[in-house]
């Protein structure tokens, strides 16, 4: 299927490694260092349903009939395990699904969970486990010191069958126990201080929260534009209505409030970043609002209004009206946050005052990009505008292959006299000049720094 992986920043987006005679020079972002390809990725899970994929594929009625027949033969033979569901936390109406769950306390469901994991990585034979969690909102949990604010506290509260730890915690306990990589991928307050304790304490890496996929991810490059361009957002009303079992268990109040808060907080940094628009500190109003409508099924509406202030007390209001299938579009997002949590965990640096490379903050914010609700780790800041979250994966792509930040001066072309001009057009050869990585290093032929920056040495970057 052409274009199979589009919406997959790893598998369909380029990178810009710098400029020489022909012009700027464009690589696949998968080509900057050695990734997993997405056909080497083994799948096994847990699900309440008991439905095999084929099944789930075809109630789900996304993906085009013509093709789900193709992929029937591969798919109905895979079926979730039994996964775990506390009512409590979700909407009452997913009860009908819950036909495929573990029994037991909150103890014996954690080992139950570590065993899966163990007996899918012995009988797959991967090298590598990540652990992301698809499954429906949550409502958030609450916050309490002695329940789940430190790691010895959670792990007590697990023993104790406490009612306040919830299933995704519970998955995020395993995994990190596991030693493994764990993705929250939906919005509800999953890392409670007590989870994230327990990743540094045994150095396992965390991120998330919640896929950034369709109106909030143009909401925070829309209003990063508003606000950069002097413009002040007063006002943000942002309406969706979904048909999916997403929509349906957010139809429930408890589950709704914790994607509002996720979608609600996404323009927090930018707003932050203007004293000059926002003196006083108060934030535009915004609104939320999710409705379930069986009938649309995955394809989501959503309808946005923005009303800004301009110049001479005058208003500007843009409409924005998105409709898409809500699915394709997280999908190619799990993919992300798989390939690129396995390439960060490998990565180390070090810096002039170091004396050995380390590893990256297991709250891994480096992902950021794909999260509505960004993890990050204590007394970090918080950022949501979109260009500045891709630049920053970019940029650590770059330094490992030994290549300067990027930062779009030009300053080359930029000077009272410029004796070599580039041509119009860059010849298609052009490309055909860069190389495949050599020892961590992309030969760029003369293309090797951006703005006429050296190239770092192999050794000051390690994979």
């Amino acid at each position: 299927m052409k274009h199979a992986l589009s919406g997959s920043i790893t598998q369909a987006s380029t990178v810009c490694l710098g400029t020489g005679p022909e012009g700027e020079v464009y690589v696949p972002l998968k080509s900057m260092l050695p990734m997993v390809d997405p056909d080497d990725i083994i799948i096994d899970g847990w699900d309440i349903s008991s439905l095999n994929l084929a099944d789930a594929m075809e109630r789900a009625q996304v993906i085009d009939y013509n093709l789900q027949v193709q992929l029937r033969p591969y798919l109905e033979g895979i079926k979730p395990r039994p996964s775990v569901y506390f009512p409590d936390f979700i909407a009452a109406n997913q009860a009908d699904r819950a036909d495929n769950v573990l029994k037991g306390t909150k103890q014996e469901l954690l080992t139950a969970i570590r065993r899966d994991i163990r007996d899918f990585k012995d009988k797959s034979g991967v090298d590598k486990v990540i652990l992301l969690w698809t499954a429906n909102t949550e409502r958030f949990s609450d916050v309490i010191f002695e329940v789940n604010g430190t790691a010895e506290n959670l792990l007590n509260s697990i023993k104790n069958n406490e009612s306040e730890v919830s299933p995704s915690t519970l998955f995020a306990v395993a995994s990190i126990l596991e030693g493994i990589t764990y993705i929250n991928g939906s919005p509800q307050n999953t890392f409670v201080p007590g989870v994230i304790d327990l990743a540094q304490k045994r150095k396992v890496f965390i991120a998330g929260d919640d896929f950034k996929s369709g109106q909030t991810k143009l909401k925070s490059v829309l209003v990063d534009f508003l606000v950069s361009a002097g413009i002040k957002p007063v006002s943000i009303v942002s309406y969706n209505h979904l048909g999916n079992n997403d929509g349906k268990n957010l139809s429930a109040p408890q589950t709704f409030r914790s994607k509002e808060i996720s979608k609600s907080n996404v323009v927090d940094d930018m707003v932050d970043s203007n004293s000059i628009l926002y003196p006083d500190g108060r934030r535009p109003d915004h609104c939320v609002v999710i409705k379930y409508v069986p009938y649309v099924g995955d394809s989501k509406r959503a309808m946005d209004e923005y009303t800004s202030e301009i110049m001479m007390g005058g208003t500007n209001t843009l409409v924005i009206h998105n409709t898409c299938e809500d699915s394709l579009l997280a999908s190619p997002l799990i993919l992300d946050l798989v390939i690129l949590a396995e390439l960060f965990e490998r990565v180390q640096y070090k810096t002039d005052a170091d004396d050995e490379f380390r590893n990256f903050n297991v709250v891994m914010s480096i992902l950021n990009y794909l999260c509505k609700a960004p993890l990050v780790p204590k007394g970090t800041p918080v950022v949501n505008s979109l260009f500045r979250q891709r630049s920053c994966i970019e940029n650590v792509l770059r330094a490992c292959v030994g290549l300067a930040p990027i930062n779009h001066m030009l300053l080359e072309y930029k000077h009272a006299r410029i004796e070599n001009p580039l041509p119009e057009k860059r010849s298609e050869a052009a490309a055909e000049k860069v190389k495949p990585a050599i020892n961590g290093v992309i030969d760029t032929k003369g293309a090797t720094g951006v703005q006429g920056h050296s190239r770092r040495s192999s050794d000051e970057a390690e994979l």
